[in-house]
C-alpha cells in the first residue's frame, strides 16, 4: 500500500443531491461473486433502459470515458450501508469523489479501498464543474496534503475527514494491509497471552 497525497485525472459531473447507495449499484447486482463485476453496473439503472440500450448518462458520454474523478453534489452514497457502491465506484475507474457532502458508512468504505473523498463547497464545485463541462480534458489535480484542487488555472478549497486524510498520507487507509504488516507483533503479543 502507498500513500496518496496527490494525483490528477480527468472528471466527470454526475448530478444530483442524495444519489444513494441503491442507485450507484442496485440490490440485483450485489449477488455477484466477485466486486471486479461491479464496474459495468454502475448506475445501471439510470445508464440503461430495461432491455440494456444506453439512455446516453453522462458516464457514457464518448468525451468523458476515462475520467478518474466523479463530482457530484449533497450527500452522496446515503442509504444502506452496502460495500458494493464503492467498489462498484472503484471497478469503473474512477479513483476519487468531490461532493458537497457524504454519507459517513460510504465516505468510510471508500476511505478503505484507497478512494479520496473530499467536500468542495457548492459555487467552487460548480465552478470546477463547468470547468469539466466546457473542457472534458481538462486535468483535476487533488492535493490532499495542501487541501486544494487545481484545474484549468483555478485553485479550488477543499475539505476531508481528518482521519481519512492522514491515513491516506500515511498509507494506513486499508484496515487488512495494516493488520498484515503487524503479524510480528500480533504473534509476539499471542505469544504473551499463552496463545496456542
Amino acid at each position: 500500500m502507498k500513500a496518496i497525497s496527490k494525483f490528477s485525472g480527468r472528471g466527470v459531473y454526475v448530478e444530483g443531491n442524495d444519489i444513494d447507495t441503491d442507485r450507484i449499484i442496485p440490490a440485483r447486482f450485489l449477488k455477484c461473486v466477485t466486486f471486479a463485476e461491479l464496474g459495468s453496473s454502475l448506475f445501471y439503472d439510470v445508464r440503461f433502459d430495461e432491455e440494456g440500450n444506453s439512455k446516453g448518462h453522462i458516464l457514457d458520454a464518448e468525451q468523458h470515458q476515462g475520467a478518474e474523478i466523479l463530482i457530484s453534489d449533497v450527500n452522496f452514497g446515503c442509504g444502506s450501508s452496502r460495500e458494493h457502491a464503492p467498489q462498484a465506484i472503484q471497478k469503473f475507474g474512477l479513483k476519487a469523489v468531490i461532493a458537497d457532502s457524504f454519507a459517513e458508512i460510504f465516505h468510510g468504505n471508500c476511505t478503505t479501498l484507497g478512494i479520496p473523498c473530499v467536500t468542495m463547497e457548492k459555487g467552487a464545485r460548480e465552478k470546477l464543474s463547468a470547468l469539466v463541462e466546457a473542457d472534458p480534458e481538462a486535468e483535476i489535480t487533488i492535493d490532499l496534503e495542501g487541501l486544494k484542487i487545481i484545474c484549468a488555472n483555478n485553485i479550488f478549497d477543499i475539505n476531508m475527514k481528518d482521519s481519512a486524510r492522514e491515513a491516506f498520507l500515511a498509507a494506513t487507509y486499508d484496515p487488512l494491509d495494516n493488520l498484515l504488516a503487524a503479524s510480528d507483533e500480533i504473534a509476539a503479543i499471542a505469544a504473551k497471552l499463552g496463545y496456542a
